[in-house]
């Protein structure tokens, strides 16, 4: 018995079954295009470098040239800037950075910032080398502060770090009121690079900021506003969820995109 085409009770319908016997590079080409996570431009850069230096280690010994092209492809890896689907619901306050909350504690913020000199909610979350460095609003407002601050390269995970360390400090205004937002460089972290200015206005979720090699990003929030983490959750950049300003979100839920 001959197999009937679906496609015949639309005449005038493009015949996809025609379409994926014709096409089957291109199916496989969107197969993977769906597998590969985007690589941020910044990285371009780097890989580039690693690529000539794994030529030229390799001409020189196979066993060099091996290593070269592994760290070529972390390097890929840690550059990468995966599709996250972000929750617009308005009061959330969404992770900026994607690694372990390392602390919940009341802490004054960062002085350059100009906000009031009195405590506020601080959520910490440590990038190790593997994370995604990528940072993202954690919501959405207009960036009335920016202010970059040289410093120390001590372990981003000590406390002291939050005011001796390299940092690049962002204060945003909202509805509810003004969220402070402090990348902070690390032991091996060497350049913060910003993609906003002071004045932008952002959406939550958006990119405005990178951190090379291994940091922190410190999250201030207004006195009342209690965190929906916990220390030692892993957070996910534009996904998961820290706070709600209008204090309905029950619990702490994470959203995963691609």
């Amino acid at each position: 018995m001959r197999r009937r085409c679906c496609c015949r009770s639309q005449p005038n319908a493009p015949h996809r079954c025609q379409q994926d016997q014709r096409n089957p590079l291109m199916s496989l080409v969107d197969s993977v295009r769906k597998v590969i996570v985007p690589i941020h431009k910044e990285g371009y850069v780097f890989i580039a470098i690693a690529l000539v230096a794994t030529i030229v280690l390799a001409n020189l010994w196979s066993p060099f040239g091996w290593i070269g092209a592994i760290i070529t492809v972390w390097i890929c890896y840690f550059f990468r800037d995966p599709v996250r689907i972000t929750p617009q619901r308005e009061g959330l306050v969404i992770s900026p950075a994607d690694g372990r909350v390392s602390q919940i504690a009341s802490a004054l913020p960062p002085p350059e910032l100009n906000l009031p000199a009195e405590p506020m909610t601080r959520i910490s979350i440590f990038m190790n080398v593997f994370d995604c460095h990528v940072n993202r609003a954690p919501v959405p407002g207009r960036i009335v502060k920016m202010a970059y601050t040289p410093g120390l390269f001590l372990n981003a995970e000590l406390d002291k770090a939050s005011d001796d360390n390299e940092r690049n400090a962002l204060a945003i205004e909202t509805s509810a009121g003004i969220v402070g937002v402090v990348q902070i460089a690390g032991l091996i972290a060497r350049r913060i690079v910003p993609f906003v200015k002071e004045g932008d206005v952002i959406g939550t979720g958006e990119r405005f900021g990178l951190i090379r090699f291994g940091s922190r990003v410190d999250v201030y929030l207004p006195v009342g506003v209690t965190p929906l983490v916990g220390e030692g959750q892993t957070a996910f950049a534009g996904e998961t969820v820290l706070a709600d300003f209008t204090g309905s979100e029950p619990v702490a839920r994470i959203f995963r995109g691609i």
